[in-house]
């Protein structure tokens, strides 16, 4: 008797260090994939106030993303986004948005140029990229989130492209004066069913000049305008699966379905409330206490999106860098609180990742965060995790090939279509 108790207990060790070592093998797999992998965010929202001589992303900001935490994850490639809110659609709103939007423009130049060249360079093509990785330098592109800055002056296109800007997305949380929002579907009150006129001219002068059209805020009508008209391949910047998770900004099957057929690229994003709304309303439920005693010890009132819509947008810089300041502060008692209720996690994003793959292609799929801008989720939180993403994928069977893909190869490919043709309509 005593022999099979020893058998046992030997098996049974001996399982346990075989499951460490796979275990410890598959982290060291991951590891090597990683670092050989262009590993590319396409959304990550920025605050004027970080980029001065004093404050800046060479330093370990209160952000979710800036130069130490890419660098401890392996973040190479951040695409820091030129936001404006939803205004009125009439002169002095385009004004005002228009000046924000420059505001950023050189607000990233600064950072690119002259507060950190040696450590960050700008990039507007995949040929920049893959030079600037090589050069151990971590890049940053533009996109522009929300076209309302534009006015009724397409001209402001190529000047946009001048400037940097490498994606635009016709629209935002509201009707712009280009097509409809995803918003619309709260009320089924729309503008237009779709695009404008000007939205149709707009694709046209995002294709001439080599921006690619971003639909992630678009409503479902206005996307499938922009298959129908544009000539070049459509991504999503920071979308997910609405089969998996029902919400207007994700994408539903027909639209996935386009992304195939014309060759375009969704990039997942690691927002909560996009991935799993069951495990988010559970898990905000459960720390708004937390976050309501802190924010009173802080003098910090938290608002709701509608009062959030309505302030400036250097007000709304503001709220959302002393909102990140307090769940930095509540952190503690929030990961305390993962031992009751589960959050959304990286298994939840790579679930939309795979459903993807499995509808569109592994050709499709790309990754993105939405980093300070409302995005992160447990596990990755902040671009220092970024490599559990990359573990996740090996755990899951992705192959090296396969992950390099979806972390920046894929993107960059449309990068390069999209330019192509504008090269092509130039000539002619």
């Amino acid at each position: 008797m005593r022999y099979k108790i020893t058998a046992i207990l030997f098996f049974t060790g001996l399982l346990a260090i075989t499951a460490q070592t796979s275990e410890s093998d598959l982290i060291e797999k991951a590891r090597i994939i990683h670092n050989e992998a262009i590993t590319i965010d396409t959304h990550n929202d920025i605050n004027i106030s970080n980029f001065t001589r004093d404050k800046n992303y060479t330093m370990n900001l209160d952000t979710q993303v800036n130069l130490p935490k890419m660098d401890e994850g392996g973040m190479d490639v951040t695409w820091l986004i030129v936001y404006t809110g939803q205004k009125e659609l009439n002169a002095e709103g385009y004004k005002s948005a228009y000046e924000n939007a420059i505001s950023k423009f050189d607000a990233i130049h600064r950072l690119t140029e002259e507060i950190a060249p040696e450590k960050l360079g700008l990039a507007t093509s995949s040929t920049e990229v893959r030079k600037l990785v090589s050069e151990g330098k971590k890049v940053a592109m533009i996109g522009v989130e929300n076209a309302y800055p534009i006015g009724t002056d397409l001209d402001r296109i190529k000047e946009f492209y001048d400037r940097g800007a490498r994606y635009m997305s016709l629209s935002h949380n509201g009707h712009s004066q280009f097509c409809d929002s995803n918003t619309g579907e709260e009320n089924d009150e729309w503008l237009y069913n779709g695009l404008s006129e000007l939205g149709k001219e707009a694709i046209k002068e995002m294709n001439k000049y080599g921006i690619m059209i971003d639909v992630s805020h678009p409503s479902k009508e206005a996307i499938e305008q922009m298959f129908e008209l544009s000539r070049a391949p459509l991504i999503a910047s920071h979308s997910s699966a609405r089969a998996l998770c029902d919400h207007s900004r994700n994408l539903d099957d027909e639209l996935l379905a386009l992304f195939k057929k014309h060759g375009g690229v969704v990039q997942t994003v690691a927002f909560s409330s996009y991935l799993n709304t069951e495990k988010d309303d559970a898990f905000a439920a459960a720390s708004d206490n937390i976050y309501k005693e802190n924010a009173k010890e802080m003098g910090f009132d938290i608002l709701e999106r509608d009062s959030i819509k309505k302030l400036t947008e250097s007000a709304q810089d503001d709220y959302y860098e002393n909102y990140r300041k307090l769940e930095l502060i509540s952190q503690p008692e929030v990961e305390a609180l993962k031992a009751k209720v589960e959050p959304v996690n990286v298994s939840d994003f790579v679930d939309h990742i795979d459903y993807l793959v499995e509808k569109i292609g592994i050709d499709h799929v790309g990754i993105s965060s939405d980093f300070d801008g409302g995005g992160g989720i447990d596990g990755w939180q902040d671009a220092s995790e970024t490599f559990n993403v990359t573990l996740e994928l090996v755990k899951r069977g992705y192959s090296e090939e396969e992950i390099k893909k979806l972390w920046g190869e894929n993107l960059l490919r449309v990068l390069d279509e999209v330019q192509a043709v504008a090269d092509d309509i130039q000539k002619s």
